[in-house]
């Protein structure tokens, strides 16, 4: 089936979807795992890259976790609780989800960097005495590979704590530059890469979209 479409026509299948780009002649007709399958009890995943989504698939995550009856916490290492991003106000406050945004916000908007890394290093504390509590099918750890990444916590130390977690806890961790530390410990590592970001040409983050 074909419609119009600019100067030519456009081929569609059932559902209205263009087909005239799509390489069937390539289409893969068997599974080329090279691997069996087998059960995990859990997983370490780490989203980074310099592209937007790091910590929107995390919390795509969390609504999947919520879904499956698990309890989830998320600790943010950057955000501040007067923030009040909207994932946080719809997971903590609707869907039960244990939130602590114990961050101080971006470095170059504080007075007192020492204090940043104090509140930190609580941070970190916190998470990771939550990890190892193991009341948790999930925790996010938002943001986290900043701080190590500024040498305020110590990125070995936090990758023990994770690679040591109770055998039913799953860890998500975002931010750019995941140190070798995280990436090593982790089962799944995406990059995210930016083409395009509406900031650079001057737009400012959106309600709705960004927090």
């Amino acid at each position: 089936m074909s419609q119009p479409r600019g100067k030519g026509a456009v081929t569609v299948n059932a559902e209205g979807i263009p087909t005239e780009h799509v390489p069937t002649e390539h289409a893969p007709t068997e599974n080329r795992d090279p691997v069996a399958r087998r059960r995990a009890s859990s997983v370490v995943m780490v989203n980074t890259g310099d592209g937007k989504g790091k910590s929107t698939a995390a919390f795509g995550v969390v609504v999947r976790a919520v879904a499956r009856d698990w309890q989830v916490a998320v600790v943010q290492f950057v955000k501040s609780g007067e923030w009040r991003v909207g994932e946080e106000a719809v997971c903590r406050d609707r869907l039960g989800v244990d939130w602590w945004a114990i961050g101080e916000g971006f470095t170059w908007d504080s007075d007192d960097l020492s204090r940043d890394q104090a509140v930190a290093v609580e941070a970190w504390a916190h998470a990771k005495a939550t990890i190892a509590a193991g009341r948790h099918r999930l925790v996010v750890l938002d943001e986290i590979t900043y701080p190590i990444n500024w040498g305020w916590l110590d990125g070995g130390e936090v990758a023990a704590a994770i690679a040591e977690r109770p055998a039913t806890v799953n860890i998500v961790c975002t931010g750019r530059d995941a140190p070798p530390a995280l990436v090593d410990v982790a089962d799944t590592v995406t990059e995210m890469r930016k083409i395009k970001h509406a900031y650079d040409t001057g737009v400012i983050a959106k309600k709705g979209i960004d927090y």
